[in-house]
């Protein structure tokens, strides 16, 4: 029998199909090859590229982030609507640290990365202990958590020119946003993680049948609650790079409405929200193709308050295309009229 070709790489791209949001992402890559000609335009400067492009894979760098912490949470069953406003908290924390406390650059990350895991870890717990549903636990947070960082910063916008602080959303490594080397770190260890050893089939099984999951000895209180830690964690990392983007941790509006995006993109990367199955590279793409969305319309001179409209049909119909029986019932109806 012949070797598969792709056998080591197919685990990578378990879950659904990467069809639709790819030949999403492609069309709105040509689209902007023939309407907007300086879209693929890269150029070099002190060794930094810059463009469109690079841009792109910038500002997408939160969303990215929050998805590989989402996918897993929405593996398991369950949702983070909580992911906005961590990223509110750390940044609020950070900026704090930075201005106030004399304390070294990694102290300072460790503890804003701990308190943000330590916040996921108590959504876990009440989801996965407790037994509230996570879109009522994760909400919680989601309201109380930008109103402790507004605690936090005393209601105010919290300014600095830390240099270590200011490198993480704004500094270069091998000529790229050092933004990326942290999205491609995360995305590279969670891939690891997940596919080379036990911990994927773990979340799998939480999300395909919980109970028969516990019946095999898996731990699912621990697996879900570990999860949750872990989308805070990257919500940290995700609200570090939101403040030192903007050298300000602003808790009004810090990670506002980002939560939502997350999960879009785990949508469109085609994972399902009931559970079980789940793609890394699927939500990567899903997120590549919201914020190449986004920054097409503002080229084209959308307006942000309107932007979302257009974007919520290009998600849905995404979606509607991942679906078999909406497929199915297309090609049917095509027979029928051609009939």
């Amino acid at each position: 029998m012949m070797n598969d070709p792709f056998a080591r790489i197919r685990p990578w791209f378990s879950g659904a199909s990467l069809l639709w949001p790819v030949l999403g992402l492609l069309t709105l890559l040509v689209f902007n090859a023939i309407y907007a000609p300086g879209f693929f335009r890269l150029e070099l400067r002190d060794g930094h590229l810059y463009g469109t492009l690079v841009d792109i894979l910038n500002q997408g760098s939160k969303v990215m982030l929050l998805a590989i912490g989402m996918t897993l949470i929405i593996a398991t069953g369950g949702v983070d609507l909580s992911v906005g406003s961590l990223m509110a908290i750390a940044g609020a924390v950070a900026a704090v640290l930075v201005t106030q406390a004399a304390l070294p650059f990694a102290a300072i990350v460790g503890t804003t990365l701990a308190l943000t895991a330590i916040a996921g870890t108590a959504n876990g717990l009440l989801v996965a202990a407790v037994g509230i549903q996570p879109i009522i636990a994760t909400l919680i947070l989601m309201v109380a958590g930008r109103g402790i960082a507004m605690l936090i910063t005393d209601g105010q916008i919290i300014t600095f020119e830390h240099a270590p602080l200011v490198f993480v959303g704004n500094g270069h490594l091998f000529a790229l946003p050092f933004t990326v080397t942290l999205v491609l770190l995360t995305l590279g260890v969670t891939s690891l993680a997940t596919r080379k050893t036990a911990i994927g089939l773990f979340l799998e099984s939480v999300g395909d049948n919980e109970k028969a999951a516990r019946y095999c000895g898996i731990n699912t209180t621990l697996v879900k609650v570990v999860v949750y830690a872990f989308s805070g964690l990257c919500a940290g990392v995700a609200g570090l790079i939101a403040t030192s983007n903007i050298k300000a941790a602003d808790s009004s509006r810090v990670g506002e409405m980002m939560e939502l995006d997350a999960i879009f993109a785990v949508v469109v990367g085609g994972t399902a929200l009931t559970g079980g199955r789940f793609t890394l590279v699927g939500s990567i793409v899903g997120a590549l193709l919201i914020q190449t969305l986004t920054t097409t319309m503002y080229n084209l001179g959308v307006p942000p308050a309107v932007a979302p409209v257009p974007k919520a049909i290009v998600i849905v119909a995404v979606c509607l295309l991942q679906s078999e029986k909406f497929r199915q019932q297309i090609t049917s109806w095509f027979g029928r009229r051609q009939a």
